[in-house]
């Protein structure tokens, strides 16, 4: 008795040029299943890191713009369109935001601190680079600087904001080094007082987040080399005036 053979393939496959049946399932994922569930799993951190930082940057502005007592979790929820509760899938509390807030923006100075100094050069050119680094730092840390300056006194005591002051008197630290680095070279007057000097660039640099603009007609570079011409040379064009009488007790 003679089979009848056909030239059409199977229900779910299809033939190839040998007449060979294929499979009629879907080109689809067909990785081992462990390394799709890790792929999942690393867009499902991406997400959830992405929106901690979306949340992180909204409570940033909260708190510049309100003060962080003022600032409830349910300000933060409602800005970030969430409940409240779900907020606690991604910070403790709203303590652990403005201190994650705060580190992330010490850090990221300090470690450009230190990479400036590290490269060293002119105590002038130096100075420079880090009154640069400031304000270059008010395009990604406006709120966290702004927050810092009006919280500094109602965190200091808190648990867990002791960096606060550790973060200070290492930017201190530097900076004076660098004055002192300077005055022996003679680059800088002998007569001043560099924790003077120190704080009085300091907080001329730091107040300028509430007006300076990227989109102005000066870089953060040509910002920074005005500020210390005024703070080295000044704004008079005679001849430098006396010396100054002392300097600060250290």
């Amino acid at each position: 008795m003679v089979t009848e053979t056909s030239d059409k393939p199977r229900r779910g496959g299809h033939s190839d040029s040998s007449g060979r049946i294929k499979s009629g399932r879907g080109s689809g994922d067909r990785r081992p299943s462990d390394e799709r569930r890790r792929a999942v799993g690393g867009a499902a951190e991406r997400s959830a890191s992405d929106r901690r930082a979306e949340i992180l940057r909204l409570a940033a502005g909260l708190f510049a713009e309100r003060g962080f007592k003022a600032t409830t979790v349910r300000d933060i929820a409602e800005a970030a369109g969430v409940l409240s509760g779900s907020l606690y899938h991604h910070f403790d509390s709203k303590e652990s935001i403005i201190e994650e807030l705060l580190r992330e923006y010490a850090d990221d100075l300090l470690a450009d601190y230190r990479r400036i100094i590290a490269a060293g050069g002119p105590p002038r050119q130096v100075l420079s680079q880090l009154a640069n680094s400031v304000f270059a730092s008010f395009a990604g840390h406006r709120a966290a600087i702004a927050v810092w300056q009006n919280e500094r006194q109602n965190l200091g005591h808190r648990p867990g904001f002791a960096y606060l002051a550790e973060a200070e008197a290492e930017v201190e630290r530097l900076w004076t080094e660098v004055i002192r680095q300077g005055i022996e070279a003679g680059e800088f007057r002998k007569d001043i007082d560099p924790r003077l000097a120190y704080r009085f660039v300091r907080d001329s640099i730091w107040m300028a987040v509430h007006w300076y603009s990227p989109d102005g007609p000066l870089t953060t570079q040509q910002l920074a080399d005005q500020y210390l011409a005024i703070m080295l040379d000044g704004i008079d064009s005679r001849r430098r005036p006396p010396a100054l009488p002392s300097r600060l007790a250290p």
